[in-house]
């Protein structure tokens, strides 16, 4: 496979002044808060708060960005940036800059084009995509999509191993290159935003395309049990109108769907067995006996258990505390990721995700042992705001601040970047 090469920094910025000069300025806004305020314009209200909000008070989404403001880079002066080689090796995969797409679910509330788009967007940039767990697009939809550009698969693991194994065969059928197994969501953490306004996205059939796709789980809303599943809504017109995006988000025809109740099935099942609170350090062994793929865990940000990760086979580690979304008050990832590599002792790559808002924070997390850095929420903004073409423009941008970034440091490559470059000042 030919890696397309990383956005020019210089390139970038020279092309947008350029296109100023006729008048035209970006259609993606550049700067962040910018971006996320035309993303809200772009959203239903229920949608933007469930994307946007974090657990609790929201104190860990706030520390993830202000945590990174406390490094400061130290550039280095006549050094040779002429020629920069942002790239780095990841499994044994070329990738043009240390970047990839984190795994988002739902965003079809986005987008009408959703993972689809993103997925293009991805390919033709050269940043890989962990496909989501939670997406509205099945992996293999998305796969066609991307021809041979490199993806991963996210996998939550439900109260199923049947159904577990049947995701994971998926994915390596189309293939994706790694399981990244989300450690952090168990449980829904305590939203308050989503609960203010009491809407839950997949109890209307979102966002469970990677289940409604797959033969067991259509067994599994065949042979499901009596008992409590998703709460059954009075009857009047909020409720008609869900059972309505149920139906239509079902893969079936609407009539067949309706007459049958597969689809309300399909969500009760879902919400029975799609999380699996029970799990341990001992259940690893079942998908590493699974798979021949790689194996990150996602959800670390303690030294003991990315070493105890590492002593049970896996073979890579996500810095990661779900975007603020579970926790409230948890360790921001910047400051978690010096212990987690110290621990992994360079055993297995390190990545990170949470609070990446710029080439600067990619830079930082560089220095201080991260392979890669994964951005979730940034390019979701960027579809809401323009589809595919603007999950392109995001990520074009993200790659030409960390060239100029990397440049202006006085490193010429990524393996030049290290704890040397950044200093923590006083509190």
């Amino acid at each position: 496979m030919v890696v397309p090469a990383a956005v020019s920094g210089p390139e970038r910025v020279a092309a947008i002044y350029l296109r100023g000069v006729a008048g035209r300025r970006p259609r993606v806004p550049i700067e962040m808060d910018k971006l996320e305020a035309a993303a809200e314009r772009s959203m239903s209200p229920q949608a933007f708060a469930y994307v946007a909000a974090g657990a609790g008070s929201e104190a860990t989404k706030r520390a993830n960005t202000e945590s990174f403001e406390r490094w400061r880079i130290v550039p280095r002066m006549l050094r040779d940036v002429s020629s920069r080689d942002t790239s780095v090796e990841l499994f044994g995969r070329r990738i043009a800059t240390p970047l990839m797409l984190s795994p988002v679910g739902v965003l079809e509330m986005a987008h009408r084009d959703a993972d689809e788009a993103v997925a293009r967007a991805a390919a033709a940039e050269g940043v890989p995509m962990i496909f989501s767990n939670q997406a509205s697009v099945p992996m293999e939809t998305c796969a066609a999509a991307m021809g041979d550009a490199l993806r991963w698969f996210q996998l939550y693991w439900s109260t199923s191993d049947e159904l577990v194994e049947s995701l994971v065969g998926r994915a390596e059928a189309c293939g994706c290159e790694a399981i990244v197994v989300t450690l952090d969501t168990t449980m829904l953490g305590w939203r308050s935003r989503d609960l203010a306004t009491a809407y839950l996205p997949f109890l209307r059939g979102k966002g469970i395309a990677q289940y409604v796709s797959d033969p067991v789980f259509q067994r599994l809303i065949e042979d499901a049990p009596d008992g409590p599943g998703a709460p059954a809504p009075r009857p009047n017109l909020a409720a008609l109108s869900t059972l309505i995006q149920l139906v239509h988000r079902y893969p079936d025809r609407f009539l067949p769907a309706l007459r049958s109740g597969k689809a309300r099935r399909a969500v009760e099942r879902f919400v029975q067995i799609y999380s699996r609170p029970s799990l341990t350090w001992d259940d690893l062994p079942f998908l590493r006996e699974r798979t021949k793929l790689p194996i990150v865990l996602k959800g670390i940000l303690h030294p003991d258990d990315a070493r105890r990760a590492v002593d049970a086979g896996m073979d890579g580690i996500l810095v990661s505390n779900h975007g603020g979304r579970q926790v409230d008050g948890a360790i921001p990832t910047i400051e978690a990721l010096p212990g987690v590599v110290e621990a992994v002792d360079g055993r297995v790559p390190v990545l990170l995700d949470s609070g990446v808002r710029g080439g600067a924070d990619m830079f930082k997390a560089v220095a201080l042992g991260a392979t890669a850095v994964c951005i979730g929420r940034p390019y979701l903004w960027g579809l809401a705001v323009a589809g595919e073409a603007g999950v392109r423009e995001v990520l074009s941008n993200f790659a030409a601040d960390f060239d100029l970034t990397m440049g202006l440091a006085g490193c010429s490559s990524v393996s030049e970047i290290g704890p040397d470059s950044l200093i923590r000042p006083p509190a």
